[in-house]
């Protein structure tokens, strides 16, 4: 790049590679390429607000996690989310209503944010949410689901609005997806894709790498099944340790390494489907891109977190704007003081870190 890293450049040109590749991998589908061909004059018109902002000091990141609910009807082996209590069976006495997250995509449009990946919880256990997404026709919603609860009136609003693209949890094999997240659920989920391929709609898939599972995932057979089920995006999620006997699934450099080649292969030869690493190869991508760097979280009841694997908030969008959000304290500090850029073992760092993320904010 020579120079001066610059972060807004880096983070549109990423953004711009998905929406081409989104396009490309959807022009045998009519309906869902006019919609992509729609989705990339707006999401340039985004980039160039968050340009604007970015030559004034102010800098706003094209993406948001929304974990839209706390509640969730599975019990997956290893969940980060249910180690830190984010996830649990019930819902807690506080979360955001329909009205405060509409707000909050309205906000997100105004400032040029081009994704809000929805995610929990089971998200689709908030439907009102999800409608309230589905009218916000220049941002992009994958909706992070287990698939256990895709319905007609879902298919219906999916088919209506093509901004919302639902993005299934799975593990690779049968025995592997069922062994993390419940006899049955692997069925389930090639059920919805014949379901929602019938419809003509797309989806995508959502891979947990693990130790056990990343050469699988990468295989062809497996990248087959999912494209001839009409899957055209494939978030690969890097496996965050949450106990010490859970360490051993998280990949190293040796199996990051791996990925990062093969999705540069995948790329190049499967441009039929989309390929995304998260948090992908830190290293040369000038650094982690949370706590508003290149996306933030925002948890079921309003907390602004760097990251759904770094769970630690002082700032609330009930009471602060999304702008406000993404410069709290704790957000600044990160960012200005260089935690984020760290050399690190790879993974997570703000999880490698957690402990002195707990202390700006206590401290």
């Amino acid at each position: 790049m020579g120079g001066k890293f610059d972060l807004q450049e880096y983070l549109t040109e990423g953004v711009e590679r998905i929406v081409s590749e989104a396009v490309k991998a959807t022009l045998r589908n009519p309906k869902e390429s006019a919609f992509m061909l729609k989705f990339a004059a707006s999401s340039r018109t985004a980039s160039k607000k968050r340009r604007k902002a970015e030559d004034k000091g102010e800098h706003i990141p094209p993406f948001l996690i929304a974990s839209i609910t706390s509640k969730c009807n599975l019990h997956c082996a290893g969940c980060y989310s249910r180690c830190n209590h984010a996830t649990v069976d019930s819902e807690p006495v506080r979360q955001l209503t329909d009205d405060e997250w509409q707000n909050v995509f309205d906000e997100a449009e105004e400032l040029g944010i081009s994704f809000i990946l929805l995610a929990g919880g089971e998200p689709m256990l908030r439907r009102g949410v999800i409608e309230a997404a589905g009218k916000k026709q220049n941002i992009l919603f994958p909706i992070f689901t287990n698939g256990t609860y895709l319905d007609e009136k879902y298919l219906e609003l999916f088919d209506k609005c093509r901004n919302l693209i639902p993005v299934m949890s799975i593990e690779g094999s049968r025995e592997l997806t069922d062994e993390r997240r419940g006899a049955g659920i692997y069925d389930k989920l090639l059920a919805n894709m014949d379901e929602i391929k019938k419809r003509g709609l797309i989806f995508g898939a959502s891979v947990t790498v693990t130790t056990r599972n990343y050469r699988e995932v990468t295989s062809q057979a497996f990248l087959d099944s999912l494209a001839d089920k009409g899957c055209k995006v494939v978030i690969f999620v890097e496996y965050v340790p949450v106990t010490e006997e859970s360490r051993e699934l998280a990949p190293t450099d040796t199996e990051r390494e791996f990925m990062q080649s093969e999705i540069i292969r995948l790329r190049e030869t499967r441009p039929e489907m989309v390929y995304i690493s998260f948090p992908g190869d830190e290293k040369s991508s000038g650094g982690c891109v949370a706590a508003g760097r290149g996306f933030f979280h925002i948890n079921s009841h309003g907390g602004a977190e760097p990251c759904p694997f770094s769970p630690y908030s002082d700032i609330n969008v009930i009471e602060s704007s999304l702008k406000g959000a993404m410069n709290s304290p704790l957000f600044r500090k990160l960012r200005d003081e260089g935690y984020l850029l760290e050399d690190h073992d790879g993974g997570c760092i703000l999880y490698e870190k957690r402990e002195l993320v707990q202390q700006m904010i206590n401290g």
